[in-house]
């Protein structure tokens, strides 16, 4: 009885590992296609395109920080 559980219980973990991660942020395209924003995942767009100190494409995986409740994106 508990063999059929443990095969199920198996193909379910085995399903999860091979499932791409969600992104919690994404790219929005702008007019310049080599500099989008950043969507975060408050559904908050960057106020910026580009990184303000070194003046690089936006990273996703940085968070960004809120300047008057608006998102800043991050190199």
């Amino acid at each position: 009885m508990k063999r059929p559980i443990v095969v199920i219980l198996a193909a379910l973990a085995l399903a999860g590992a091979q499932a791409p991660a969600a992104e919690a942020q994404r790219y929005v395209a702008t007019a310049d296609t080599s500099y989008p924003r950043v969507k975060f995942a408050d559904s908050l767009v960057s106020a910026n395109d580009r990184c303000i100190v070194a003046q690089n494409k936006l990273n996703r995986s940085v968070r960004p920080v809120y300047v008057n409740g608006v998102p800043m994106g991050f190199c």
